[in-house]
């Protein structure tokens, strides 16, 4: 019994021995446990590390919005191929308005149905199918982002995502060259598909600090700007603006009362039966003053429109006289002339100058 006591006690000091000689692991930070080496990447997920494929088919859904029915009815096709080749079957119920993706007995990868549910949440984002295909390469990511809860106010949060893409959309390029990622702005929702780091990094200072092998796992928030948040309410003016009036010490004076204005008409000495005669004197002019506009406006339709004055056609003018004699002279020189010929003035004239040629000869 003694012996196997010792036996026992031996046995134990061993043990404790031996945990005290286990290398304790070296404390490092999470960062660096964190960061990928560079040019290391994943293998891809082939058949033969799950040749058995998956015990249960599971399927996803999603519903997608009426303007986005004519483009899906026509990719379609290509979605369904694209799926095919990863063994994933997709149905698009154009009545319910909705897509589903299920793996099928030839599924392998356990992962690819994720993938499908992330393929067809982009295309319901207005994500073209070119851009939204590419999540189902394993080193492609995406995230949709919700901003329309980030702002109460509409008019503010259309500001606000306007900023987001900028004038002519170069604010949001800017982003995809920093991050190298492909930018969606729909809605209230924002859709970005690309690298997993791509999809972190945001600014153009966090990539050049990356460069540094010192400051790559130190914090970068010193680097950073900071904006002191300044909540200033823009006091709005009212339309109605009241004119305040001039500070006077005496008091307004005091309103006159009923019976203050029917002693000063002399009402007020009237009898009942007076008042009442009166009353109903004043309330049958009002009945015939009403009676007479509506008789004036019910007799404008029958009164006939003003005719424009008819324009009399102007006389001839007789003041011009006709001259007989000028006419009679004008005939007469018509008539000696000949077509072609000379008249005899014009030929008196021609004899004249050959006569005077022929003596200047001689």
């Amino acid at each position: 019994m003694a012996s196997s006591k010792q036996d026992g006690q031996a046995a134990a000091s061993r043990k404790s021995e031996f945990r005290s000689q286990k290398p304790k692991p070296e404390s490092r930070d999470e960062s660096e446990l964190l960061t990928v080496p560079d040019g290391w990447k994943e293998p891809a997920f082939s058949k033969e590390d799950n040749p058995r494929g998956l015990l249960e088919e599971s399927s996803f859904a999603t519903l997608f919005p009426k303007y986005r029915e004519a483009y899906l009815k026509e990719c379609w096709p290509l979605v369904q191929k694209a799926l095919s080749e990863h063994h994933v079957n997709a149905t698009l119920d154009l009545i319910e308005g909705s897509m589903t993706v299920c793996t099928t007995k030839k599924t392998f990868d356990p992962y690819i149905i994720i993938r499908a549910r992330d393929l067809i949440k982009l295309l319901a984002r207005s994500v073209s199918f070119e851009q939204a295909v590419r999540i189902l390469q394993d080193d492609v990511a995406c995230d949709i982002i919700k901003i329309g809860s980030l702002v109460r106010n509409k008019e503010r949060f259309v500001k606000r995502r306007q900023r987001l893409i900028g004038p002519k959309g170069s604010t949001l390029k800017a982003l995809e060259l920093l991050t190298n990622c492909y930018i969606m702005v729909q809605g209230n929702t924002v859709s970005a598909i690309g690298p997993f780091s791509g999809l972190k990094e945001t600014l153009m200072i966090k990539r050049e600090l990356a460069k540094d092998s010192e400051l790559r796992s130190q914090s970068w928030e010193r680097f950073l700007p900071q904006f002191k948040h300044k909540n200033v309410n823009k006091r709005k003016e009212p339309k109605k603006k009241t004119v305040k009036k001039e500070y006077t010490p005496f008091p307004p004076p005091q309103p006159e009362s009923q019976i203050d204005k029917e002693l000063a008409t002399g009402e007020y000495f009237l009898k009942a039966s007076q008042k009442r005669r009166q009353k109903m004197e004043a309330i049958k002019a009002k009945q015939a003053e009403a009676l007479s506009r509506r008789q004036e406006e019910r007799n404008k339709a029958f009164i006939p429109p003003k005719e424009k004055p008819v324009v009399k056609p102007k006389e001839a003018s007789t003041e011009t006289k006709i001259d007989v004699a000028a006419i009679k002279e004008k005939v007469k020189k018509a008539k000696s002339k000949k077509l072609g010929a000379l008249t005899v003035e014009e030929v008196k004239l021609k004899m004249e100058a050959d006569e005077k040629k022929k003596k200047k000869k001689k």
